[in-house]
């Protein structure tokens, strides 16, 4: 298993760490991650020029970024315990410009009562960003949580928001 990152500079968001495994990211982190993995489990430094895997994530990334992108398409690598794998797979079912909230995602699993254990699964997602856990909001639709923090969450959501709600929102 060939495990690698690198670390790009964003204009919007800062530095996003790219972690890579064989053929597919593993890793999308930010330096100051709540829940990043130990560094050493990150592999050796690459640059992103002569990485492939990398380049092209980033590349995506920095058009979503830029809001010229909505999706990926790029392979993905999820690793994480049954339940964790569970929400990640409806993280990533969340369209482009719409959010969920912890509790939605409980019922979804089929118990309100998972509505904590929803938001530490989701805390812990590796691939933020592609898989958008910033996607999921409090009960109010207040935003809370993210593991990015709140400032970048904030920048994302407003990113996707349709432009319709926010003209609606400004008038």
């Amino acid at each position: 298993m060939y495990i690698r990152h690198s670390t790009i500079g964003t204009d919007e968001i800062d530095d996003v760490i790219l972690v890579a495994e064989d053929l597919a990211i593993s890793g999308i982190y930010f330096p100051q991650h709540w829940t990043k993995p130990d560094w050493s489990t990150f592999g050796p430094a690459v640059d992103v020029g002569t990485d492939p895997v990398i380049s092209e994530a980033a590349d995506q990334l920095r058009d979503y970024l830029r809001g010229e992108r909505t999706s990926f398409d790029f392979d993905i690598v999820l690793h994480g315990n049954e339940f964790q794998q569970r929400v990640w797979k409806i993280l990533g079912e969340i369209p482009f410009g719409e959010t969920r909230t912890y509790g939605d995602i409980a019922e979804q699993l089929g118990d309100r009562a998972l509505a904590r254990m929803v938001g530490q699964a989701v805390g812990h997602n590796p691939v933020s960003i592609v898989v958008g856990c910033h996607r999921v909001v409090g009960k109010s639709g207040s935003l809370t949580g993210y593991a990015g923090g709140l400032q970048r969450k904030a920048f994302l959501l407003d990113l996707e928001e349709p432009s319709r709600t926010r003209s609606e929102r400004l008038f």
